[in-house]
């Protein structure tokens, strides 16, 4: 039994050692690889880097006039549909106006009634006024018949007023355009009844010129610091997809719009629609560039992301740290750099590693203007042509450890 225990023993410890001595060979392999054999490399280069803001919006026209009702009542004749043309003052609607001729009549006899009883007044209080003169009656029967007739008149201009707001009633159960434009949005048929009671009604949406259209986008308040009034924006809508439109930042609008601690604002872009391509309600994917560098040092945003692992070892792995000066990483840098360009599309700074001779060589540069998948280089001792590892070959090699996360518009 003891024989069959150290037997055991013997052949795990000798699959251990065989195990343990085989990932040795492999590691030294490993080791005595090139830098073109363990790592992809680019080259720095000098080139143009444009940074963008991104937004999503909805295209509107500039003037969306909505038509209501003052009146209460039933629809009777629809003279506009959908997409028709109409002229300022062109009818669009008539309302039942039985009711309303009604009224007006009604309110004309009440005219005419308060007239004969002005006319009856005004002769009273002439016949008083004589009578007083002689001295036959009482100086207070004149003052009767003066406020008799003052009634009279005072109850004539209510009978008027009345009128005038009856024939207004009646006019306004005729509804008209009050713009010239084009129909986008009808909200009754007829038949149907509209009331007025609290708030009008909105029977029709008219867009006063589709020739010009705004797009109201939500920017994010992180972003909304570089776009400014009159930059270029290029936009593209679901509907043409192969096809790019432009317009130009015309209001940033300092109302903001906060959904679930969210904060965003609304900018305004002015877009020329002379085609009528383009139609209210479109959603539309916005990029308004805010900056640009026509002469940049540039490198793959993935090289400021790679780490080797084993850069800042004893120098047998074949990578130094240039700019820690004691072999290793600094660490806390990158977590501070990390801290800050978290959401910025500014990065402080970062770590790139080039080739130096045989071995690779981690180099502190300062970051400027990136698009996601480049960065501008702005300061550190890198130069075009230099080749920057972006990634291992061999799995030897880590991404994205204490690098700057930057933004891709």
């Amino acid at each position: 039994m003891k024989w069959k225990t150290l037997g055991i023993t013997v052949t795990v410890l000798a699959l251990l050692g065989g195990g343990g001595f085989a990932g040795w060979r492999a590691w030294q392999a490993s080791n005595e690889k090139t830098l073109d054999e363990r790592y992809q490399f680019e080259d720095a280069a000098r080139g143009e880097i444009v940074q963008n803001v991104t937004a999503n919006g909805t295209l509107n026209p500039v003037v969306l006039v909505s038509v209501g009702t003052q009146v209460s009542g039933t629809v009777k004749k629809l003279h506009a549909d959908f997409n028709a043309k109409v002229e300022a003052g062109q009818m669009l609607l008539e309302l039942e106006p039985t009711l309303f001729r009604a009224a007006v009549e009604q309110s004309s006899g009440n005219v005419a009634n308060a007239t004969a009883s002005l006319k009856l007044a005004q002769a009273n209080e002439a016949r008083i006024r004589r009578l007083v003169e002689q001295d036959y009656v009482p100086r207070q029967d004149l003052d009767a018949a003066v406020q008799a007739r003052e009634a009279a008149t005072a109850q004539l201009r209510t009978a008027r007023g009345q009128v005038a707001r009856d024939q207004a009633n009646l006019g306004y159960s005729v509804i008209r355009s009050p713009v010239s434009g084009t129909v986008v949005s009808r909200s009754v048929d007829v038949g149907q009844t509209v009331a007025a009671s609290f708030q009008t009604p909105t029977l029709f949406q008219i867009a006063q010129d589709l020739s010009r259209m705004q797009i109201d986008s939500n920017v994010a308040e992180a972003d909304i610091g570089k776009v400014r009034v009159g930059q270029m924006a290029r936009f593209n809508v679901d509907a043409f997809p192969g096809r790019r439109f432009e317009g130009r930042v015309k209001q940033i609008r300092l109302s903001p719009i906060i959904q679930q601690n969210v904060v965003t604002y609304d900018v305004v872009v002015e877009v020329d629609n002379q085609d009528l391509a383009l139609m209210p309600g479109m959603t539309a994917y916005i990029s308004v560039q805010v900056d640009r560098r026509d002469d940049a040092l540039l490198v793959p945003s993935a090289a400021l992301r790679f780490r080797p692992k084993d850069a800042g070892a004893n120098g047998k792995s074949g990578t130094t740290d240039k700019a820690a000066g004691n072999g290793k990483p600094d660490a806390g840098a990158d977590r501070r750099r990390g801290a800050k360009g978290d959401g910025a599309n500014r990065a402080p700074g970062g770590r790139v590693y080039v080739v130096r001779g045989k071995e690779l060589v981690g180099v502190a540069v300062q970051t400027g203007l990136t698009d996601g998948k480049q960065v501008e280089i702005v300061s550190g001792e890198l130069k075009a042509g230099d080749r920057v590892a972006v990634q291992s070959k061999l799995g030897d090699g880590t991404t994205g450890t204490g690098a700057p996360r930057m933004r891709a518009f």
